[in-house]
């Protein structure tokens, strides 16, 4: 397995004539026929290359020509590019000029869910601004299945498949930061109807969150049914889904030559495997340490031997592990001859949604991921707490929905705006600001009829839980040629009447605008230009029946909508960025 190129384009079958690499893989042959067959055959004869057949050579070859002179002139330099790319997905940068038969090759590779299986009742989708500028939701999860050869690398001989990893990547709109927040696997939490491989729907309930992966026990499991439960414990729509198993997971630390991690104890066989009832021999020492295939596995899959053997400090060390990744990647950058065997690993690896079941969607996404800094990429676990009557876990409220909504809203975890949308730059950057009675008094105001629509910016939310409201506020204001500047989900989806915000001067503006939308109350905010956020009473206008809130806490009824409270220090304090120390965070609980 595992970045072989002997493997064939689809099936694994072998491909006379390819080509034995140092790593010991191979690369597919050249194909035959077409204008490189007939140059070569020309050649043969003495023909077209311009050579004459040389008598010193038995085969009597032409030596002369284009070829001949290109092998006299002087010698090229090589020039082996460096790749940024700190996604798995990012390394399909190069291989998209490389060829048809790698190309088809790793599409081959990828395996898609059923887009049947997704839910149909999803929160909206995040808008985009007038820039472009859009969130994106990744859910990544890890596959403890032992399918596939999968039992000798994870142990255990249980069929059917948990998650034994789930990380929320979320990605800002700016595109420039980013959050991963681990979901406990042994959390109880409130799973929907899921799809069954038989056709059939669940009833759904209350259970482990890592049921969701399991429902339908296949070795494949169930990443429809995690991405539906998700969904519905969050509020938040995910835009992809990747599932890696352990095969993939090995196989990928081993083509980017491993992986530095840090332990504050040695870990033994015993550690590893508890049924083995003895220590056993040393696996990982104490201390930084490069690890790959199996080790890396063992590394991130780790729960005894080390603090109260909680999956707590299990979720410490993948958020570690993936730091020190990305921190790699973006650091190193990749060269070509890394690329092909990670590209391989990463795509046999692959379970995805159907939005990403192409090499050059995978590549699309990669390549919008390489403007984050590694300060900006955090990892935090949802606030939880273990229950009392038993060993299992509790989402703490109304912390988690806190931070539901912090993601929802584009605010970092530590208050910064990063909806990509940013407020106006000043006319010069040393320029001083106005004093406060520069302000241009509202008597002196111009009149509504001399505003052009054209020169008046309104950014747009939806204020309910009725999707697509914001987009059809937008049309309408620009069927009236307003420019529309942000189209997205208010902090608030509970607003029963439309409301008009308008910053400093912008009152006749704002007017203008009210009148697109009857009975919305006007306001003076404190956010510059106007700000529409719409309603039940425009939903109820526009066909829209209101869907019950998923995971949001808002503020009731109208008024002016805030961003989200400061999220608490339980889960402020224990975050991680991908640039710590990474011997630092990497336990949980007593015991070392």
């Amino acid at each position: 397995m595992s970045g072989q190129w002997g493997e064939g384009p689809a099936r694994g079958e072998d491909v006379p004539g390819a080509l034995t690499t140092e790593g010991g893989g191979t690369v597919p042959p050249p194909r035959t026929g077409g204008r490189a067959e007939a140059r070569r055959a020309a050649q043969a004869k003495g023909g077209r290359g311009g050579g004459k057949p040389d008598p010193g050579k038995a085969d009597g070859t032409a030596t002369g020509g284009r070829a001949a002179a290109r092998k006299g002139g002087k010698p090229k330099k090589k020039n082996v590019k460096k790749i940024v790319a700190w996604s798995a997905a990012g390394v399909l940068v190069l291989i998209a000029g490389t060829g048809g038969a790698i190309y088809f090759k790793l599409n081959a590779n990828i395996k898609s869910f059923d887009a049947d299986a997704i839910a149909t009742d999803r929160p909206p989708e995040a808008q985009a601004d007038a820039d472009g500028n859009k969130p994106v939701n990744v859910l990544l999860i890890g596959s403890d299945s032992r399918g596939k050869n999968n039992s000798d690398l994870g142990g255990g001989e249980d069929g059917g498949a948990r998650s034994d990893t789930t990380i929320l990547l979320h990605v800002y709109a700016d595109h420039k930061h980013a959050v991963g927040i681990s979901i406990p696997r042994n959390a109880k939490v409130q799973i929907p109807p899921c799809k069954l491989p038989n056709g059939k729907w669940t009833k759904g309930g209350t259970d482990l969150f890592n049921a969701a992966f399991s429902t339908g026990g296949t070795d494949d499991g169930n990443p429809a049914c995690t991405q539906n439960t998700v969904e519905k414990l969050t509020g938040i729509r995910v835009d992809h889904t990747m599932v890696v198993d352990f095969n993939g997971f090995a196989a990928m630390t081993k083509a980017v030559n491993g992986v530095d991690v840090c332990l504050p104890k040695p870990i033994y066989e015993g550690d590893i495997n508890p049924n083995l009832k003895k220590k056993g021999d040393l696996v990982l020492p104490q201390g930084k340490q490069t690890v790959e295939g199996q080790k890396a596995l063992d590394y991130v899959r780790l729960r005894h031997g080390i603090g109260d053997g909680s999956d707590i400090g299990r979720m410490k060390r993948q958020q570690a592990f993936l730091s020190s990744l990305a921190s790699k990647m973006k650091k190193e950058g990749l060269s070509p001859t890394t690329l092909l065997p990670l590209a391989d690993a990463a795509t046999k690896s692959l379970t995805v949604d159907p939005g990403l079941s192409s090499a050059d969607k995978l590549l699309s996404f990669g390549l919008s991921l390489k403007n984050i800094d590694m300060h900006d990429l955090k990892f935090v676990t949802a606030p939880w707490r273990y229950r009392t009557q038993d060993a299992d876990i509790d989402l703490v409220q109304p912390d988690a929905n806190k931070l539901w909504d912090t993601l929802k809203a584009d605010q970092t975890i530590d208050g910064k705006n990063a909806t990509g949308q940013q407020p106006d730059a000043p006319a010069s950057p040393t320029a001083a600001a106005p004093p406060p009675a520069a302000t241009t008094p509202a008597s002196h105001a111009a009149p509504a009829a001399e505003i052009s629509n054209e020169s008046i910016k309104v950014a747009v939310y939806n204020g309910t839980t009725v999707p697509g409201m914001a987009g059809k506020a937008s049309d309408l204001l620009k069927g009236a040629k307003f420019t529309v500047t942000k189209a997205g989900t208010a902090a608030s989806t509970k607003y029963a009447t439309t409301m008009i915000e308008y910053g400093s001067g912008q009152k006749a503006a704002a007017e203008k605008v009210a009148a697109m939308f009857p009975g919305a109350t006007v306001e003076a905010g404190s956010t510059p230009g106007v700000t529409v956020i719409v309603g039940k009473d425009f939903a109820a206008a526009n066909g829209g029946s209101a869907a019950p809130s998923a995971g949001g806490s808002g503020t009731a009824g109208a008024g002016t909508p805030t961003p989200p409270p400061p999220l608490p220090t339980t889960v402020t304090n224990d975050a991680r960025s991908a640039d710590d120390d990474i011997c630092a965070n990497t336990t949980y609980g007593s015991g070392g």
